[in-house]
This record gives structure tokens, sequence and C-alpha cells, in this order.
């Protein structure tokens, strides 16, 4: 379906911030903790941290993940960013509305 693509990239961006919370909040935290603490299966978590640390939103020490040098970037334009994307959001609903 049209939406299918976007509505998993949604889902997989929620899981990424869920850990990225986790980590910011509790770090430095490993990855059976985080997978406790969010719910999720390890796999998922690794993948997450994966993709965190390569967005410099996370960094790994000997203890567990940390908040990375971009974390506090990255939140100050979070309300920007997803401003935009309801916008977005918006936009298609309304082509969508207007057949």
């Amino acid at each position: 379906m049209l939406f299918d693509q976007v509505n998993r990239e949604l889902e997989l961006s929620q899981r990424h911030l869920e850990v990225l919370k986790v980590v910011v909040e509790r770090g430095p935290i490993g990855i059976l903790k985080l997978a406790e603490e969010t719910g999720m299966p390890t796999h998922k978590v690794r993948y997450s941290l994966r993709v965190l640390e390569q967005e410099q939103l996370i960094k790994p020490s000997s203890h567990g993940a940390i908040a990375g040098d971009s974390v506090k970037e990255f939140l100050s334009d979070f309300e920007q960013n997803i401003n935009e994307l309801i916008g977005k959001a918006e936009a298609v609903k309304e082509t969508g509305n207007s057949f």
C-alpha cells in the first residue's frame, strides 16, 4: 500500500527515539538493560544503537551507551523538525481530500 513504507519508517524512528530517551536519562546503559527498560528484543536495541551512533546521538563507553556529541542540537531542533513533518502530512491529507 502507498503508506506502508512511511508507517514503517515512523515506527522505526519512534523505536530509535525510545532508545535514545533511555540512554540520555539513564546512561551509561548496556544493551541488556536497555532491552529490559524498553521492552524491546536485544537485536532491535542493538540496531537502534547502531543507527543512533552513526548519527552521533550516542556513543559507546566501557559502561554502556551514553549521550553523544550531537544530542543537544538534535533535541533543540526536535520540535521544529516534527512540526515540519506534521505540515507535510497535512499537505498530503489535503491532496487526498481534494479528489
